[in-house]
């Protein structure tokens, strides 16, 4: 795919009108920043149009018979049947955001730990968390168990999905990240996006390349230390901590209270209080009861002016 950067990557105000300043990634610089042996991804393929890039790269991998490399990535200008953690879908206009999945085979048990794969979302939460800070001035932090919340209001949600394979299991995570999109253009009133957070970059190809640099960075560390949570690594920097330490760190949800809405339709009412070492949340109920809470659609028990924290 052929592409031209934008010659001003700078914010325009909140008052831009919508399809203003949505030029199309530019899959050189992205070429040349990110695949190896210049970064740390094997395959990045960026095409105009697609249904999911979660989708067409479980195809991709199933086609492949599970031989694609680890750190493929796709991502798409236009997402037109992207959906969250429990199908709920999602769309966007054309170049207003970043759609990118990546193939994570990190390998067999012996180098990569099967307790470090549910892990591997949050790791792709935290890198973008980083990298819109790092990248476009925004506050950003985690919301259980993988969307990125600024303000308050979610700009990012991924998607994780394993895939078992004949050998050692892959995962794909999707994001989508709303870029530019004008307030009438948000899919619900609780999202918010780079542009109305008065991020510093809207260019996308800028935010793109900081986010899987970012990623780069922290799973080489997570690999290095075989996919175990608690077992500190650098990831490019003096800092040395461990995965859950760093995702605790950067996650809003911890120390609030919450609802935790179970499968089956039972819920749970509490204060967040940690993450298991399986990346489940901790929850204690008023009756002093801990609870670890793996699969459930959680939600911050909203303040007054509709904000998650």
């Amino acid at each position: 795919m052929s592409a031209t950067m934008p010659t001003d990557p700078g914010a325009p105000g909140p008052d831009a009108e919508p399809g203003e300043n949505r030029p199309p990634l530019d899959a050189a610089v992205l070429a040349r920043r990110l695949v190896r042996p210049a970064g740390a991804f094997a395959v990045l393929d960026i095409v105009e149009d697609t249904g999911s890039t979660n989708i067409d790269l479980a195809d991709r991998a199933r086609g492949s018979r599970y031989d694609l490399d680890d750190l493929t990535v796709l991502s798409a200008e236009h997402q037109s049947a992207g959906h969250g953690r429990l199908g709920r879908g999602w769309s966007a206009p054309a170049r207003s955001s970043l759609a990118v999945s990546v193939y994570f085979a990190p390998g067999p048990p012996a180098g990569f730990a099967p307790a470090g794969y549910p892990w591997l979302s949050m790791l792709c939460a935290l890198a973008l968390s980083e990298a819109l800070e790092a990248v476009a001035g925004i506050d950003a932090a985690i919301k259980w168990p993988n969307d990125v919340i600024s303000g308050g209001a979610k700009i990012s949600g991924l998607l994780a999905q394993l895939l078992p394979g004949a050998g050692a299991p892959a995962v794909i995570v999707g994001a989508g990240v709303n870029v530019s999109l004008s307030a009438g253009e948000l899919p619900v009133p609780t999202a918010t996006s780079v542009l109305l957070r008065g991020g510093t970059c809207l260019d996308r190809t800028e935010l793109l390349a900081g986010y899987l640099e970012r990623l780069g960075a922290l799973y080489g560390g997570f690999r290095s230390v075989a996919g175990n949570p608690e077992l500190p690594f650098a990831a490019g920097g003096p800092v040395e901590a461990g995965l859950r330490v760093r995702v605790s760190a950067a996650m809003a949800t911890l120390g609030e209270r919450v609802r935790a809405e179970l499968p089956g339709g039972t819920e749970l009412i509490g204060e967040a209080t940690g993450l298991g070492s399986d990346g489940s949340l901790l929850v204690r109920t008023a009756d002093g009861k801990n609870h670890s809470v793996l699969a459930a659609d959680v939600i911050h028990l909203r303040r007054a002016d509709g904000s998650y924290a």
